[in-house]
C-alpha cells in the first residue's frame, strides 16, 4: 500500500517518522486541479489529509483569520476529496473533536460518532463540523476525529508542552489522543480503507491535573501553576472563546476490532518517554521535518 499525506505539519511529519510505505507533500493545494496532479504524481492507494489550520498560537487566531480558516478546514478537505473522487482514491480526512462541546445528551454523556456537533460561535469548530457534514455523504471517504494529542516528542502542538508553558491552566477532564497510538489506528484505517466517521481518542479521559501531575513527578519537580476554571479563562482575558470540552465514545473502532490502549496506561508512558526525549534534547524540529 502506498499512502499521499497531504499536510507538512507536526501530524502529517509525526505519520511519515512511522510509515515506509508513505510519501508526504508538502505543495499548496489551491484546486482540484492541484491535487489530481499530485495524486497522478504517486498514484497513491490512499491517501491522509493532515492539513488544515488550528491557528497561532492558539485557536484564537482563527477568530481574526476567518476566510484562512475556512479555506484550510473547510474548503481545502472538499477539493481533495473531489480530486480522490475522481480518481477512486480512499481519504482518510482528519477531523476534530472539538465540534462537541460539554455534555452529550447520553447518560454516559459521552459523544458518539453519529451525534451532531454543537460548535457554537467558534470559527474554528464550525469550519471542522462543516467539513465533517460534506465529507460524510461521500462514498470512499473516512473521518478520524482526534482530541487534544499528546505526545512522547516534545513539540509546539504536543498538549505536553502546551499546558506546561501555561501560568494558568483550566482544571478540566477531556477525551485525549495519544499520538503513538492514534498514527497505528490511521494506518489501520487507511488499510482497511474505512468509511465512516471514528473517534480516535484513548478509552477513558484525562483530567489536565492528572497531566500535570506526572510532568512534576517524571519530567520537572520544580514547575508550577495555577488553576482556573474554563469560565475564568474569557474572564481572565486569557482567551477570546471558552474551549471544547467533551467525553467522546469510539464505538465505530471497536466494530472494525481496532482498539487503542487505556488513556491512563497510556499516558503514563508517554510521559516517561517524553522526559526521556527532553533529558536528551529531542524536539520536533529536530526530529521531523515540520
Amino acid at each position: 500500500m502506498k499512502i499521499l499525506i497531504i499536510g507538512n505539519g507536526y501530524i502529517g511529519n509525526r505519520c511519515l517518522s512511522e510509515w515506509s510505505d508513505a510519501v508526504l507533500s508538502d505543495k499548496k493545494i489551491k484546486t482540484k486541479e492541484d491535487m489530481l496532479v499530485l495524486i497522478d504524481e504517486h498514484k497513491p492507494d490512499a491517501v491522509l489529509n493532515a492539513g488544515g489550520v488550528t491557528g497561532k498560537p492558539n485557536v484564537d487566531w482563527c477568530e481574526t483569520h476567518q476566510m484562512e480558516t475556512i479555506i484550510g478546514n473547510t474548503l481545502l478537505p472538499i477539493l481533495i476529496a473531489q480530486a480522490c473522487q475522481e480518481r477512486g482514491v480512499y481519504l482518510l480526512h482528519i477531523g476534530s473533536g472539538c465540534i462537541f462541546y460539554g455534555d452529550s445528551p447520553h447518560s454516559d454523556k459521552k459523544w458518539r460518532e453519529s451525534d451532531l456537533g454543537n460548535p457554537k460561535e467558534v470559527t474554528y469548530s464550525r469550519t471542522k463540523w462543516a467539513a465533517d457534514l460534506v465529507l460524510t455523504t461521500l462514498p470512499n471517504v473516512g473521518i478520524a476525529r482526534i482530541r487534544m494529542p499528546i505526545d512522547w516528542l516534545p513539540a509546539k502542538r504536543n498538549l505536553i508542552d502546551k499546558l506546561a508553558a501555561y501560568p494558568k491552566i483550566i482544571a478540566v477532564e477531556n477525551s485525549v489522543t495519544i499520538i503513538d497510538d492514534m498514527i497505528s489506528v490511521f494506518h489501520q484505517l487507511l488499510e482497511k480503507k474505512a468509511v465512516g466517521i471514528f473517534h480516535v481518542t484513548n478509552p477513558g479521559t484525562l483530567k489536565h491535573r492528572e497531566l500535570m501531575a506526572l510532568y512534576d513527578e517524571l519530567v520537572d519537580p520544580n514547575h508550577k501553576n495555577e488553576w482556573i476554571t474554563n469560565d475564568d479563562l474569557v474572564k481572565q482575558g486569557l482567551a477570546t472563546k471558552g474551549r471544547s470540552n467533551n467525553f467522546l465514545a469510539s464505538e465505530n473502532l471497536l466494530k472494525l476490532g481496532i482498539a487503542m490502549r487505556d488513556v491512563h496506561v497510556a499516558i503514563r508512558d508517554t510521559v516517561e518517554k517524553y522526559a526521556k526525549a527532553k533529558k536528551e534534547g529531542q524536539n520536533s524540529d529536530k526530529v521531523l521535518s515540520c
